[in-house]
């Protein structure tokens, strides 16, 4: 009978999870890359205001002026770093947000940004990309609005907001603007692989059962199995795309129920990099009320209200749980 060395054994675990994050990461990429340079012409022909121009009508029922419509349409295209440099760019024009303004604004954008690379991230995983984009935008205006009648009603956050950052314009220049993207898709590689040995750790050493068997109640009230619960949480801490990148493992390996791949998804999109991205909103006169815990309350409500209808309406047509999506389903060919 042979026996493998504690060292080749270590060395063929590393190989693996080395490998599972480069196939991972190269699916997100492949994703990423068109997204990212379609999003580059956009932005360098100037087109993100007409598609802000549907949004304006809409700021009122959350208490905005107008013109914060092309903030949020370039956030919901670009990324949250670009529409805090629209507002930035604003603010001299325009009279002062208040506080409640300002986190109405934020929750908003937290709720729903990066939608073009976020989204097809989600379909890669076998979600659909039209429903993730339907509930991101629903769920930012309901937000708003929730948020909105709150501070306005109760007369909370009506002082004049202060901000505390000024973010660096980006250059122009072409090559620096490639190298500063090449750079962000290493990290993410770096984190993606940081993340899968994490969980081959937490695998070994039987924590994640405990986090799985500590999170189950909780996460069956929230309608998402317990195979999710390890990744449901790493993507609401870490954010969607390395979440989104784990997930694209876990539907490889099997172990996740397309019904678990569809809740923790659209859970990670309504409430992300809680930490990080609170942190920055904070920084342009966002309240921690609005930006953490406004928005992962309603996201949590949000999904569990919503799962209990679509289990309902399952039931009703006689469905029973979705079946556990194989690689060449959910990755290969990810629903339309």
């Amino acid at each position: 009978m042979t026996t493998t060395s504690p060292v080749a054994s270590i060395t063929k675990a590393a190989a693996e999870i080395f490998r599972n994050a480069v196939n991972a990461s190269l699916i997100l990429f492949k994703v990423m890359v068109p997204i990212i340079i379609a999003v580059k012409i956009l932005s360098e022909f100037d087109l993100v205001k007409y598609l802000a121009l549907p949004l304006e009508p809409f700021m009122g029922l959350v208490g905005l002026p107008g013109e914060m419509g092309l903030v949020w349409a370039t956030a919901i295209v670009v990324n949250i770093y670009s529409g805090i440099i629209v507002y930035v760019a604003m603010l001299p024009t325009m009279d002062p947000l208040s506080v409640a303004q300002v986190s109405v604004l934020s929750a908003m954008i937290l709720v729903a940004h990066g939608l073009p690379v976020e989204c097809k991230i989600a379909q890669r995983c076998g979600v659909s990309l039209t429903s993730q984009v339907i509930f991101r935008m629903g769920a930012a205006m309901m937000l708003g609005i929730i948020l909105h009648l709150i501070y306005s009603g109760f007369g909370l956050l009506q002082e004049p907001s202060a901000i505390m950052w000024q973010p660096e314009q980006a250059s122009p220049d072409l090559l620096i603007w490639a190298l500063g993207q090449a750079r962000n898709l290493l990290y993410i590689f770096i984190i993606i692989l940081g993340l899968m040995l994490l969980m081959r750790l937490l695998d070994a050493f039987r924590i994640t059962e405990g986090i799985n068997n500590l999170l189950t109640p909780f996460l069956r009230f929230m309608g998402i199995g317990r195979n999710a619960a390890t990744i449901t949480v790493l993507g609401l801490t870490m954010g969607i795309t390395y979440g989104g990148g784990l997930i694209i493992h876990e539907v490889q390996s099997g172990r996740v129920s397309q019904r678990d791949v569809f809740a923790s998804l659209t859970l990670m999109g309504l409430s992300h990099a809680l930490i990080e991205d609170t942190l920055l909103m904070m920084l342009i006169g966002a309240h921690v009320s609005a930006t953490l815990w406004g928005r992962l309350i309603f996201s949590l409500v949000f999904v569990a209200v919503f799962m209990r209808i679509f289990d309902s309406y399952r039931k009703r047509r006689g469905l029973d749980t979705a079946p556990v999506a194989s690689a060449e389903t959910a990755v290969a060919e990810p629903e339309k």
